[in-house]
């Protein structure tokens, strides 16, 4: 998918059954997740550990973020059975 919004990650995230306690995509920092979230005038896609976000990637555009987010998530974590 070349373009993407959240609407659709989020489909496709509960498609390839990926489970919801290890993603946000309202920004923040909760507890040992992944996060899709928009600040500064740029989206952000991170992993949130003990309230500090690590490999943090800023992007101009909702779809960049969304294909990164999702091929991230899609190769660290697993689906559920």
């Amino acid at each position: 998918m070349s373009t993407m919004t959240r609407r659709e990650l989020l489909q496709e995230l509960q498609t390839r059954r990926i489970p919801e306690e290890a993603y946000c995509l309202d920004g923040g920092l909760p507890c040992e997740a992944y996060v899709l979230g928009f600040g500064e005038g740029q989206w952000q896609v991170y992993y949130s550990e003990r309230g500090q976000k690590t490999g943090c990637r800023d992007f101009a555009t909702e779809s960049e973020a969304c294909v990164c987010f999702l091929e991230r998530i899609s190769r660290e974590v697993k689906p559920r059975p």
